[in-house]
């Protein structure tokens, strides 16, 4: 039997890299997959190619920093499949490698209401779902950042120490309930995230990555991938409130 057979999950920004390859993963694994994304023409797309390879795919466009958008995001996953087993904050923005001295409030407010009140917002939205139901599961998408001090720009890496701060407050207050909630913290990973920002801070980039040569390698979006169906599935039913560095030991100098 597949890992996550008959399971329903939500995973936002998953019309492209590290979303759309943990999208793909679950329903490979059995999972009935809502592609929740702010680009309406790329979630369709997304959900005809899933679709095409005989996987079980539902597309909801959604802007995470939208109370409005979060409420429907779910409430269409439940009028559609009819529950929600699993969801996977996984939308996030970067900040410029803005540092302290050079943050700018737009930056600072963006990030915040995406990378962090989306979050929040999505797993206050699920919550009640997942008691009525007896049980659920989360997994948010972290950094490394939000494990280290001086790997990315100063609102990044607030918010990811944030998410992380939230993913162990709901294991430790809904563990109870069967509910829980981990964190991957990717570093460096093979997609074009990086190439999104398009005014960096030069100052930020240059501390920010002044140590990423003894990176043992750039990871891929598989290997995050299945991390991610790992803190989906049973097999790790005796893990909550964990942020799972994923860097090949990087963080560990």
């Amino acid at each position: 039997m597949s890992r996550l057979n008959d399971k329903v999950a939500i995973i936002t920004d998953s019309d492209s890299a590290i979303g759309k390859e943990i999208a793909r993963s679950y329903a490979k694994e059995g999972a009935k997959v809502v592609i929740a994304d702010f680009n309406d023409e790329s979630l369709r797309e997304t959900v005809a190619e899933f679709q095409k390879e005989g996987l079980d795919a539902f597309g909801v466009q959604v802007n995470v920093a939208s109370e409005d958008d979060i409420q429907r995001m779910v409430d269409d996953t439940i009028a559609h499949y009819g529950k929600v087993d699993i969801i996977v904050n996984n939308a996030g923005i970067g900040d410029e490698m803005q540092a302290a001295g050079n943050v700018q409030d737009d930056t600072w407010n963006r990030v915040i209401d995406i990378n962090l009140t989306g979050v929040m917002r999505a797993m206050r939205k699920v919550i009640p779902h997942f008691i009525e139901q007896g049980g659920g599961t989360i997994v948010n998408m972290a950094s490394i950042s939000g494990l280290t001090g001086g790997l990315g720009g100063l609102a990044y890496t607030a918010v990811k120490h944030a998410v992380v701060g939230m993913t162990k407050n709901v294991a430790s207050q809904y563990g109870p309930h069967h509910i829980r909630c981990n964190a991957i913290a990717p570093a460096q990973i093979a997609t074009k995230f990086a190439a999104n920002m398009s005014k960096m801070d030069q100052f930020g980039l240059e501390v920010a990555t002044r140590g990423v040569s003894m990176m043992p390698r750039v990871g891929t979006v598989e290997e995050v991938a299945n991390i991610a169906i790992f803190l989906a599935s049973d097999e790790s039913s005796l893990i909550n409130g964990v942020a799972i560095a994923a860097d090949s030991g990087w963080s560990a100098y």
